[in-house]
């Protein structure tokens, strides 16, 4: 458990970072930060000597307690730059990091990886570790990048700071900051028009939407059926996010079953379409006979299931490749990329005609 003295040493650090209390400034008054925070006098001074002894704090006698110049501070790495992504271990992000890795090698850079789990208080933790390191340069793949961030302040400093910041996949809308993308309106638009032209009325879309590549697939899916002139029912988009992924594929059978309309489906990624396949298969449905799926991402998983899963290029390791380029240029980038999705075709869809 953090002891109060920590507790506030952990405000005071913070405050520092961000730049609330800048270098050769003055922090409050052991008397103010008493009657601020109701703490002892001791307590204060315990949370005051633990940031002198770590070099963002110096007392001068007679003066007061000052923020540290630089020097005074944890010295920074050399060549290193951190990655913060979602997740390291599954989906589609080992071939992301293959890409990171083989650039920054090649260029004497070592790296400092975190992971968020999309998880806003998780991000923070890597955000700090990634500063009080020093990196030289940062990768970030955004956490719940529809909803608000409490953590933009900490991006605001790491721009403001100089160090080059680049994010892969999505972005956070509020912030000016590079960021390389597939073209999502793109890929659900593609996965949509392909089930029309296969001669499919009715679809189904299942989108996550704590992520702004499920909101802009969404978008694409939408665009599709004006497009088309087709109509769907509010229930045929069936969403989810983070924390109800594992009730989803319950919800669309659900669905599916109280419509005998629907013949085509969308999925948010691969994942997803194929804990799809096995949940109907499980209750005795076929694919594509009886239901035409789509993915995203071209994963692994599109090709472990019998049939393939039709889906969208994801373009993983040129992602990661680029992303690395971009960050070790030297200078804090203000552009952005994307790319164009590819349609690639496996057994997962028939016509039905």
């Amino acid at each position: 458990m953090t002891t109060k003295y920590e507790q506030l040493a952990n405000e005071l650090r913070e405050n520092i970072r961000l730049g609330t209390y800048k270098e050769g400034m003055t922090i409050p008054s052991e008397a103010v930060l008493q009657e601020e925070y109701h703490l002892s006098r001791h307590t204060v001074r315990q949370a005051i000597a633990l940031l002198v002894n770590e070099g963002y704090l110096r007392k001068e006698r007679g003066s007061g307690t000052y923020v540290s110049k630089p020097e005074n501070l944890p010295q920074r790495s050399h060549k290193t730059i951190g990655i913060i992504m979602t997740y390291l271990s599954d989906y589609i992000f080992p071939s992301i990091m293959r890409g990171v890795e083989q650039t920054l090698r090649e260029q004497g850079y070592s790296l400092l990886l975190g992971s968020t789990n999309n998880d806003h208080e998780q991000e923070r933790a890597c955000l700090q570790q990634m500063m009080d390191q020093g990196v030289d340069g940062l990768i970030v793949e955004p956490t719940k990048s529809s909803q608000y961030n409490p953590n933009l302040a900490y991006y605001m400093a790491l721009k403001e700071a100089g160090i080059p910041l680049v994010m892969i996949n999505a972005y956070y809308e509020e912030l000016d900051l590079p960021h390389i993308c597939v073209n999502d309106t793109r890929s659900g638009y593609l996965a949509t028009n392909y089930l029309l032209e296969q001669q499919h009325q009715h679809l189904m879309l299942i989108t996550k939407i704590d992520d702004l590549q499920g909101k802009y697939r969404m978008k694409g899916f939408v665009k599709a059926l004006e497009q088309a002139k087709k109509t769907f029912a509010a229930e045929d988009v069936v969403t989810y996010t983070t924390e109800t992924k594992e009730a989803v594929i319950a919800q669309a059978i659900d669905r599916l079953n109280q419509s005998n309309e629907i013949t085509g489906i969308v999925c948010y990624n691969d994942e997803i379409a194929h804990g799809l396949i096995q949940q109907l298969e499980a209750n005795g449905k076929r694919v594509p006979e009886d239901y035409s799926i789509v993915g995203n991402d071209d994963s692994p998983l599109s090709t472990l299931t019998s049939p393939g899963i039709t889906t969208l290029a994801h373009p993983k390791e040129e992602m990661g490749i680029l992303a690395a380029q971009w960050v070790t240029s030297g200078t804090t980038l203000e552009e952005t990329f994307y790319y164009e999705p590819e349609l690639i075709v496996r057994g997962s869809v028939m016509s039905h005609s």
